[in-house]
């Protein structure tokens, strides 16, 4: 029963050194975790489909919304230096991302340097494991991956909860001033109509 809980969670593994890249997918695919390996932060953006998400946050609808949820990724674990975009700058830009920011981001590197590790807590890191990674960090993972999927459970919930109010509280308010006006407006017509409708009963009918 661990195995199959553990399997439906989903990790992608950002690394340029193939070694290590091995490495991490090995000790993942251990914890009964499902694995994608990509060589750059570039890459793991595009399997994120972070693209497609900043066309739809300058309103081109065009895109389909389900792009890059058709794979579920509950939790990414990027090396720190790499060329091109770092594993701070991959951290940064799904921090800003209004579709991703929810998705727990783990660093890694070989170099023990404080104030590089403060930057990337405080930039919204969930933690800093130092390499060569080992299986009691893949341990601290999980904790992690349930957070954010109760979350995610949480915010549905709250929103069909507010959209199912909405609508009784302007039921609750009838317009009554404006019955009682139509009742009053037809009151009086039919007074009116009284007053001008001809009276015959008083007339004698005279013939020759």
């Amino acid at each position: 029963m661990v195995m199959a809980s553990d399997s439906q969670f989903h990790v992608l593994a950002v690394d340029d050194s193939i070694i290590d890249r091995k490495l991490i997918e090995r000790l993942l695919k251990t914890s009964s975790f499902q694995v994608t390996a990509v060589d750059s932060g570039s890459k793991a953006l595009e399997f994120l489909g972070f693209n497609e998400d900043q066309q739809r946050n300058t309103d081109q609808r065009s895109v389909s919304p389900n792009n890059h949820h058709e794979v579920e990724v509950n939790l990414i674990i990027t090396d720190y230096c790499m060329p091109g975009m770092t594993g701070y700058d991959l951290l940064k830009k799904i921090k800003e991302s209004s579709s991703l920011k929810n998705i727990p981001v783990v660093i890694m590197s070989s170099e023990n340097v404080p104030s590089r590790i403060n930057r990337c807590l405080e930039e919204g890191a969930e933690e800093f494991f130092l390499k060569p990674v080992r299986l009691s960090d893949v341990n601290k993972l999980k904790p992690h991956m349930m957070k954010a999927k109760f979350k995610d459970h949480e915010k549905p919930a709250k929103q069909e909860e507010e959209a199912s109010e909405t609508p009784e509280v302007q039921q609750s308010q009838p317009p009554q001033p404006q019955s009682n006006n139509n009742k009053r407006k037809a009151m009086d017509e039919g007074l009116s109509s009284d007053r001008t409708r001809p009276r015959y009963s008083g007339l004698t009918v005279v013939s020759n």
